[in-house]
């Protein structure tokens, strides 16, 4: 089945004006699940990267979304070594 990530731009614009309102939604086939944090899981239910929004605690660039893991990343077909 595939699962697709979603950032929702409205609700974070309107958590700059106060709200609280979750900005990561997870879709489903039928339903979409809300959340400020997403544990992405291997194949044996061990966490390899998270999404994490955290609008009080921004990294020190100012971003408050972002993915993070300690696996190897590939881009642009080159593989990112682990830390």
């Amino acid at each position: 089945m595939l699962t697709r990530i979603h950032i929702n731009q409205h609700n974070i614009r309107a958590n700059n004006q106060g709200e609280k309102l979750p900005v990561i939604s997870v879709k489903l086939a039928d339903e979409n699940i809300y959340a400020n944090r997403v544990d992405l899981l291997d194949i044996e239910g061990r966490v390899v990267a998270s999404v994490v929004y955290r609008p009080n605690d921004p990294l020190p660039c100012g971003a408050k979304v972002w993915i993070e893991t300690r696996g190897k990343v590939k881009v642009r077909g080159k593989t990112v070594p682990e830390i």
